[in-house]
């Protein structure tokens, strides 16, 4: 076969299963098996493709059919400007993040030489992005899962910023100094209701049930997070946290009953959703 006669067949698999997206999809796995950029796909439609290949690329289609998300066949994701291994440990990188991430930038500019805490950190997206666009910062990052904090420190090693984070195995702030003071505690961490999570696409479903179990309203870790906060923060730091679309009003409410927060404000992602609430520690 052709690359355009294989990839015409991986379309079609895609399209027939009703899988989105199902062109972009197959060009990027064909992409990712021949070692070729989109251009060279495009120019060298011609040529033929082996066998070996042929076979491992309709078997990852199949992957994909049966709900393996794109990033984890790939082992790959673009997040700010920058590219992640991602696997079935840790949660695939979001857009929708790229906005915490750009409000944790625009607060810490303001800050000279700030020390951040990034919660839940997972493949190490934010602390990496942070440490990558922050000159003078000194970043922590947690992650209850070991195998998880492995890939946040290939992350880290490979975007050339492992030296600038703190990499531990911690539940929350359990292993946390109490005696260390964050200007920024930055965090995305599961939110999605138990009971919502069997009902999202099959992908989805297939990235860490961990990282994505909020717990029966989704807003276990938001208590836990906004309850101890303060406890590891300076005064006039913030807190900084990724919602679900129709989780502001109630997020905002569990920091207001902590009544130690002022400036409370919400940031939408590109699509209108609300997506990002920050807070401020004092008067």
């Amino acid at each position: 076969m052709t690359i355009k006669e294989i990839l015409n067949k991986g379309t079609i698999m895609l399209k027939s299963d009703k899988i989105d997206n199902p062109k972009q999809k197959a060009r990027l796995l064909l992409q990712h098996v021949l070692k070729m950029t989109r251009e060279q796909i495009i120019i060298y439609d011609t040529n033929q493709v082996n066998k070996k290949k042929e076979q491992e690329y309709i078997s990852k289609i199949n992957e994909l059919i049966k709900g393996k998300p794109l990033q984890q066949i790939t082992n790959t994701q673009e997040f700010m400007k920058m590219n992640f291994y991602v696997n079935e440990n840790v949660l695939i990188p979001r857009p929708d993040t790229e906005i915490l991430v750009e409000e944790v930038l625009k607060i810490a500019k303001n800050k000279r030489n700030p020390v951040i805490l990034d919660l839940c950190t997972g493949s190490g997206a934010i602390a990496i992005a942070l440490a990558k666009y922050l000159e003078n910062a000194k970043i922590y990052a947690t992650d209850i899962s070991d195998k998880a904090l492995e890939v946040a420190r290939k992350n880290a090693k490979d975007n050339n910023v492992l030296e600038k984070i703190h990499f531990m195995q911690s539940d929350l702030f359990s292993e946390i100094d109490p005696d260390i003071k964050f200007d920024i505690i930055v965090s995305n961490p599961p939110y999605i209701k138990s009971e919502v999570i069997k009902t999202l696409n099959k992908d989805v479903q297939n990235e860490p049930i961990i990282a994505l179990d909020g717990g029966k309203d989704g807003l276990k870790f938001y208590r836990k997070i906004i309850g101890q906060s303060y406890e590891f923060m300076k005064y006039n730091s913030d807190l900084c946290v990724e919602i679900g679309y129709d989780q502001k009003i109630d997020v905002i409410e569990i920091i207001e009953n902590e009544k130690k927060f002022t400036n409370i404000y919400c940031k939408k992602d590109l699509y209108g959703n609300d997506r990002v609430v920050v807070a401020k520690l004092g008067d």
